[in-house]
């Protein structure tokens, strides 16, 4: 899912990290701002699926396997 980045901000870091993510935009054929809206995008869908996640557990607290499995039953395929 690529979406664009609505929102101007401001970021404030070492400039030697923006030069080395600059060099790293420019070997990927790419820019630096289309760059941190990726990362953004990605920490953001991270920390969905997480949540999403947690949310199935949740739903799934009322299932039991019946039994205790061993290690053997276990790798069975």
């Amino acid at each position: 899912m690529r979406r664009h980045c609505y929102k101007n901000t401001t970021l404030s870091t070492d400039k030697q990290f923006i030069e080395l993510a600059c060099d790293k935009a420019t070997r990927e054929h790419s820019i630096l701002n289309a760059q941190r809206c990726t990362w953004l995008e990605q920490d953001v869908s991270t920390e969905r699926k997480l949540v999403d996640y947690d949310s199935l557990m949740e739903q799934l607290v009322y299932a039991q396997p019946g039994k205790k499995f061993y290690r053997d039953e276990m790798n069975e395929r």
